[in-house]
């Protein structure tokens, strides 16, 4: 190849790669987020027990959540859940039953953009609306009563959360490392460190967790690598645990016997 071509072919990769990184900079939440949004006067049809609640954090944010009630006579306390980065409450309401049947409620928020929640996300208001739930639960349950529940994105703001305020558990969901860990297995030729506008540093947070700490993770994962976990089984302290699911992905956790298992035994507690 004369050297003409290979001069061409080196602007045409640079031009493809910085092309790439400034798409990946300036689109990030369209490429990490995928919200459904609905409207404010949406009704949800939900079989299970619930209330529909909206909190306004400011004249234009606001936080919408919802209350699944406990169907045990027995009432053990609350489930905080920090679901995932695709579609709204909706879409994750087929899990409080694994909680309520045990005598918790589970409340869970949707982010800003997502559902029937307003405002601008950003890792601080994740942040600032994990710790309104958490008060808003403090405000009908005891500390020792709170279980702090993350699944996939929701992870890094449920441990973030577990690190700041008591509770009883923090249970995580195909957690990663941090956030550009997940990233940087798509696109290991970028900077993402630099580039992302969200850090979610689990890693950090964990060391932090006085309370009880459990990890589900499929060994399968190929969204969030299981290898997220595996670098982060060191940070736990000699009582948590790491429950690897043989041959599970990324959503698909809850069709397996050993989870289930695990979690009614965590619950039964």
């Amino acid at each position: 190849m004369s050297r003409k071509k290979i001069v061409k072919w080196v602007k045409i990769i640079l031009t493809i790669y910085i092309l790439g990184g400034v798409a990946l900079y300036f689109l990030q939440d369209a490429i990490l987020f995928h919200p459904v949004t609905l409207k404010r006067n949406h009704n949800y049809n939900f079989k299970e027990p619930h209330e529909d609640i909206s909190i306004a954090m400011n004249d234009e944010d606001t936080l919408n959540l919802v209350r699944f009630f406990s169907t045990s006579p027995v009432k053990k306390g609350v489930v905080l859940y920090f679901h995932g980065n695709k579609k709204n409450i909706s879409w994750y309401a087929k899990y409080p039953p694994y909680f309520t049947r045990h005598g918790y409620e589970v409340i869970i928020i949707d982010y800003p953009g997502f559902g029937k929640s307003t405002g601008k996300l950003t890792e601080k208001v994740l942040y600032d609306w994990s710790k309104q739930l958490y008060k808003y639960a403090r405000t009908m349950y005891a500390a020792d009563s709170i279980i702090i529940y993350g699944k996939s994105m929701g992870t890094g703001i449920a441990a973030h959360l577990a690190s700041i305020e008591n509770c009883n558990r923090l249970i995580l969901e195909t957690p990663y490392y941090d956030f550009p860990s997940v990233i940087r297995a798509y696109l290991p030729i970028y900077p993402v460190s630099q580039m992302l506008h969200y850090q979610l540093p689990t890693y950090q947070y964990l060391p932090h967790v006085a309370a009880p700490i459990t990890i589900f993770h499929g060994t399968d994962d190929w969204t969030v690598s299981y290898k997220n976990s595996k670098r982060l089984k060191p940070l736990l302290k000699p009582t948590d645990e790491l429950v690897s699911i043989e041959g599970g992905s990324h959503n698909n956790l809850y069709s397996y016997k050993l989870t289930i298992q695990k979690l009614d035994s965590l619950l039964s507690l």
